[in-house]
């Protein structure tokens, strides 16, 4: 990609540069990976314009990603599209560790779901990218143009201009807003002069994928043989994924041959000779970060802004993270909801995160390519002490040594939170509610996807006053009332007080509110608490939270149904 200037800028008299047309779109995504395609959903379900610019003429098909966490699947409920993802999954797959003679070294087997969903699923990448992109008939005003490569980019003080290379020919995008979706060798980084900084692994894997699994065994199992490292995971539709650690001296031809595929698989597959091969590759590990998030108006997500080794599972889930976290921030910048800054707390906010999942899928790759037998004898040792240890063995099992979302800066307030640390910049949980409507149902499409003000044991309009409810109708916030179940039949707690009223099932949400004295939570679209208060201070609260988002002027406000159309369009 090459830098271009825009010829068709101005400048007024103080210098700044304006244009007098209206851009094309309002957010430009270059890349339809699974980051780009969650991304136009996410915008496209707030009523936004999106471009989606591809360069490949369809979506790819080699391996990639088979590991799908709580939080994506709670994105993908965001963007209305988790029951179609589903039929791709296997829920609750054990992750095992085991050593050479298969006996467990460590063994992640969650079986919580407090997010609303299996802390580890297995999924088929390329159908889950089909139900994204099928996602996107949905919205008039989202376009997918495939075979468009992206050639050169400008930017002014209003727009971000995209040259463009296609099927008929060059044309220009005009965004409001570019998203550089378009992978870990993102020309759009490149073109914004972004260093991509880390390492690489000195080893490469070699990856095979069969239909008809040989073995038929449910699970994911990381071989740590100092022999030669593999990996044999089950996956959805009869497909068995194997991954094998390639020597040095064996080089990528060496491998797409089929008596050196054999000669791996025959140890574990005695009939290798019936396989049948979807697809192989080899690939190299990369530990990765971009050197900024945002420029100006265009922004990295996905691989474009970080890569990571596959120990963990958490690239494609480190995308998905990132196209939640900057969605609802383009929607409320585009629709008029808040301010510029808001946009400068996407990096603020997942740059941290991204970084430490980097650390622990390096630090777990390094333990697993151990190649000497007597550094693996040592290794070895080491995880079976510690899962000789009941608490360390529920820590590993749990997935607790997972870094889990955890913001101290940004698009957040701790004003009327009183405990430390307290729950703001966590992502909240998700049980399973009732409503007047509905005996069970999650609590994200209770409540819907866009903000929430949600209180326990009271009617937020109650203990809000005129200013702060004010604020929370401009931002399109629902007024949520949380109680005991039980108490959800009294008239009282009904539509007249003006909340929706949410009945707690299975004593989860009492049990999160008895470990805080905060009682109210502002709840973003991305499920963070963006702000946490005892009743007293709720409107003082939701005041510091609108400051902190830099929102227009109550004075000045836009329309409130844009604001509903951003939280609800769908």
């Amino acid at each position: 990609m090459v830098q271009t200037v825009n010829e068709d800028a101005v400048s007024d008299p103080s210098g700044a540069t304006v244009r007098d047309d209206p851009p094309d779109v309002d957010v430009a995504v270059i890349g339809a990976g699974p980051a780009g395609l969650m991304t136009a959903n996410l915008l496209g379900r707030r009523g936004l314009r999106v471009a989606v610019l591809e360069a490949g003429e369809r979506l790819i098909d080699y391996p990639r990603g088979v590991g799908m966490d709580d939080e994506t699947l709670r994105t993908f409920q965001n963007a209305g599209l988790a029951e179609a993802v589903l039929r791709h999954t296997v829920p609750h797959q054990v992750l095992a560790f085991v050593d050479a003679r298969q006996r467990d070294l460590a063994r992640l087997a969650p079986p919580t779901a407090e997010f609303g969903w299996p802390r580890r699923n297995a999924f088929i990448q390329p159908l889950a990218d089909r139900v994204l992109l099928d996602g996107l008939s949905r919205f008039a005003d989202v376009d997918v143009r495939w075979s468009s490569r992206v050639t050169g980019l400008s930017q002014d003080s209003e727009s971000v201009s995209l040259s463009v290379t296609g099927p008929d020919g060059e044309f220009t995008v005009r965004a409001a807003y570019a998203v550089g979706a378009d992978g870990g060798s993102s020309a759009t980084r490149k073109a914004l002069g972004l260093s991509f900084d880390g390492t690489t692994a000195s080893e490469q894997w070699f990856v095979i994928d069969l239909r008809n699994d040989p073995l038929g065994r449910p699970g994911s199992y990381v071989c740590a043989d100092p022999r030669r490292p593999y990996v044999s995971i089950g996956l959805p539709h009869g497909i068995r994924r194997f991954e094998f650690m390639l020597k040095p001296g064996e080089t990528e031809a060496d491998a797409m041959t089929d008596g050196f595929v054999t000669r791996l698989l025959e140890p574990l597959v005695p009939a290798s000779s019936r396989i049948d091969i979807i697809r192989k590759r080899v690939y190299t590990h990369h530990s990765r970060l971009a050197s900024r998030f945002r420029s100006g108006r265009v922004f990295l997500i996905g691989d474009a802004a970080h890569v990571m080794p596959v120990w963990q599972g958490q690239g494609y889930n480190s995308g998905i993270r990132d196209a939640l976290n900057l969605s609802w921030k383009l929607a409320m910048t585009v629709r008029g909801l808040a301010g510029e800054r808001i946009l400068d707390s996407y990096e603020s906010e997942r740059r941290d995160h991204a970084r430490a999942m980097i650390s622990l899928s390096t630090w777990v790759g390094k333990a697993v390519s151990v190649t000497s037998p007597a550094v693996a004898r040592v290794r070895d040792t080491f995880f079976r002490s510690l899962s000789a240890i009941p608490r360390a063995k529920t820590y590993i099992v749990t997935m607790r040594f997972k870094p889990m979302p955890q913001i101290t800066e940004g698009a957040l307030t701790t004003a009327g939170s009183v405990s430390s640390p307290g729950p703001v910049g966590r992502l909240f949980l998700q049980p399973a509610v009732r409503t007047p409507e509905a005996a069970s149902v999650r609590l994200d499409d209770a409540i819907g996807p866009w903000f929430a003000l949600l209180a326990w044991n009271n009617s937020p309009a109650a203990i809000l006053d005129d200013d702060a409810r004010r604020r929370l109708e401009r931002m399109g916030a629902r007024l949520v009332a949380a109680y005991p179940a039980v108490q959800l039949d009294w008239e009282e707690t009904g539509p007249g007080t003006g909340a929706l009223a949410v009945g707690d099932l299975d004593g989860s949400l009492q049990r999160w509110f008895e470990k805080y004295p905060e009682s109210v939570l502002l709840i973003r679209p991305d499920r963070i608490v963006g702000g946490a208060s005892q009743a007293y201070a709720a409107s003082d609260m939701v005041r510091a939270f609108d400051g902190a988002i830099a929102a227009p002027d109550p004075g000045n406000a836009p329309d409130p149904e844009k604001a509903a159309t951003a939280g609800r369009n769908a």
